[in-house]
Order: structure tokens, then sequence, then C-alpha cells
């Protein structure tokens, strides 16, 4: 069964009103506000198939960074598409190969484990910094604001400005 695959696209750089056009006329694509991110639905057996068919569309009509699927799979992955230069493949195959790895196994250690490290740094950050008020604020004066602030922010509709009372 041939289903369809929602896909992220990101650019290296905002597309112009032309770029977007052409591209459009080979792949129905929503795009952001500041055209650096698109969303296209792709016709294939799996997201890898659909990864690299959607690159094969729109590679020359757009300046591509990286694809990535837009849902994650059942393992709670998602998959990224990234064109890689020669000197890049070289360096990603020659540390693979000192690794006895696969390319393509190493590169998903590898940015997993940055993925995680980033987590980890964010979540430290914020600690710090909720350490830092708890230092000058009771644990319920903190509480009762954070909740507030949750509750206001769940509220207001997606993409409207926040409004300070003046």
């Amino acid at each position: 069964m041939t289903a369809h695959h929602a896909i992220e696209i990101t650019l290296s750089r905002p597309a112009t009103h032309c770029e977007l056009r052409r591209a459009c006329r080979a792949v129905p694509l929503g795009a952001n506000t500041d055209h650096t991110r698109l969303l296209a639905l792709q016709r294939a057996k799996t997201p890898g198939r659909a990864l690299r068919t959607l690159r094969n569309r729109l590679d020359a009509l757009l300046p591509i960074d990286v694809l990535t699927t837009h849902y994650p799979d059942r393992q709670g992955c998602v998959l990224l598409n990234v064109a890689f230069s020669r000197a890049v493949h070289t360096a990603v195959r020659q540390a693979a190969a000192a690794r006895g790895q696969r390319p393509r196994d190493f590169l998903r250690k590898t940015v997993t484990a940055d993925v995680v490290q980033h987590h980890e740094e964010r979540a430290r950050h914020l600690t710090n910094q909720l350490e830092g008020l708890l230092a000058q604020y009771n644990p319920e004066d903190l509480l009762l604001c954070a909740a507030n602030t949750l509750l206001k922010h769940s509220r207001r509709p997606s993409g409207e400005p926040s409004s300070t009372p003046s």
C-alpha cells in the first residue's frame, strides 16, 4: 500500500517568490511566513523513499538544507535527509570505518547522542534558573506564578501575540 508522508523542508535561506512558484508547480507546498520552512505531502511506500523522491523533485528548484519526516515513526524517530558534499561523505565514511560501523549507523548514533546532550543541557539550564528563583521566592509563589502563566498562555489562540495591560 502506498501512503502519503508529511515531509518538512528546511531551507538554507529564504526562498524567493519565483523559486516557490516553480517548486509549487512540481509539488504542492505549504510555506511559513519567512519562507525558510515548507511542508509537503509525498506519496511513497516508506518514509525513506518519500524523502528521497522529494529531494530528487525539489533539489534543483530550492535551496534545501534538510528534509525530515514531520511525524515520528513507531519507534519515536524522525528520518533526516541531508545532502552532504563529497568531503563530508568521505569524512563520515572514514569516521564510521574507524569505529567499525556503517556510515548511516555512525550518523544515527552521533546525531542521537547530540540531541540527548542538547536536551540534558536545556534541562540543566532550566534547573539552574529555577534554583536561582527558589533562592528569592518560596515554592508556593513560584508554583502559583507558573500555573497562572501557563494557563494564560494556553488560553491564547495560537499566533495571537500576548497583550500586557497598561
